[in-house]
């Protein structure tokens, strides 16, 4: 029973140092860009604390697998001049892509202080072909983990150093996985903006609210499918 809390502990640590650190790049550019951040989340659900800062809302809530910046005019009209939909396209890119950036620095710094340059470099070669085989299909949904799976893997790290290098490559795949193109991630967003440049004007906000709709949908599909399988490899 103690060394399952103690792996408890170590995944909420492992993923809250993560969601902080991407949803602090969101954060920090948009301040940045002078666009006006309404909340700062760490989790999902029901808040179990919050505080009002001079602008932006502070909270903590109670499922911790993700967080979220709620910027003015980003999923409403908004005639506030530091609206997100008021930035231009190249701040609202930065915005978007922050927080996969970050995840991506910190994991890299973290590899590098453990392991050195020339092995990051390789680690770096790997990630590349397995980014390749992922878009060209030769990675199946099988080969995914999710939030169980990830626990089980920190059940087998033993002292800080086994820690910090699971830290690191679960910060790196979180980066790559959110600029995927796929609807609901920055990556889709990010597509969206890209669109809106290529054709000069916004997409109709109804149209891109159904997209990403269907992209939350479809990733609840995908997170569900994941953990079943997590479960049925911890049950063999």
């Amino acid at each position: 029973m103690i060394s399952f809390i103690i792996v408890i502990i170590k995944l909420i640590v492992l993923l809250g140092i993560l969601i902080i650190i991407h949803e602090s790049g969101h954060f920090f550019v948009a301040k940045m860009c002078k666009v006006k951040v309404n909340e700062f989340s760490i989790g999902f659900g029901p808040k179990i604390l919050d505080k009002q800062g001079k602008e932006t809302k502070y909270s903590l809530r109670l499922i911790p697998l993700g967080g979220f910046v709620r910027m003015e005019g980003e999923d409403e009209e908004s005639d506030n001049e530091r609206s997100f939909s008021k930035a231009s396209i190249p701040k609202r890119i930065a915005i978007v892509i922050a927080g996969a950036m970050v995840n991506i620095i910190f994991g890299l710094v973290i590899y590098i202080a453990m392991f050195g340059v020339q092995a990051t470099i390789q680690y770096i070669q790997l990630l590349g072909e397995s980014i390749k085989m992922l878009v060209t299909g030769q990675v199946g949904v099988d080969s995914m983990v999710g939030p169980v799976g990830i626990g089980s893997i920190v059940s087998q790290t033993s002292g800080i150093h086994d820690f910090l290098v699971l830290m690191s490559i679960i910060s790196v795949s979180l980066g790559v996985t959110n600029l995927l193109p796929i609807p609901a991630l920055d990556g889709g967003k990010l597509l969206i903006l890209i669109i809106e440049a290529i054709r000069r004007k916004p997409m109709k906000q109804e149209t891109e609210a159904y997209i990403q709709l269907a992209g939350f949908a479809l990733l609840m599909t995908l997170s569900i499918v994941v953990m079943y399988q997590d479960i049925v490899r911890i049950l063999n």
